[in-house]
């Protein structure tokens, strides 16, 4: 399984960019049925998109922190996924003579 950290990333904000249309699409329910003043409405999507800012600017940030801990495992020279199955390929070819 090779999923690496940026489609986990973009698979996130997808998600987010979703649920955010849902929540517009129910706080404009709402006000439709009158269960929610148009005031009340513009004021939770207002909160809305602040959260939803915030939580953008955040997985910048963590972003950020993933490349600078990729950086860092790479100057460790540490063996990746390919080359230990590249290893146990050969391993067993050597096994099998």
């Amino acid at each position: 399984m090779d999923i690496n950290l940026k489609t986990l990333l973009l698979a996130g904000i997808g998600s987010m960019a979703l649920t955010y249309e849902k929540a517009n699409e129910m706080i404009d329910t709402l006000v439709k049925k009158g269960e929610l003043t148009v005031n009340q409405g513009k004021e939770l999507n207002e909160e809305l998109k602040r959260v939803v800012k915030s939580q953008e600017s955040e997985k910048k940030s963590q972003n950020v922190d993933a490349e600078t801990l990729k950086s860092v495992l790479q100057e460790l020279n540490l063996p990746t996924k390919a080359d230990i199955d590249e290893l146990k390929t050969r391993i067993d070819n050597l096994e099998k003579k």
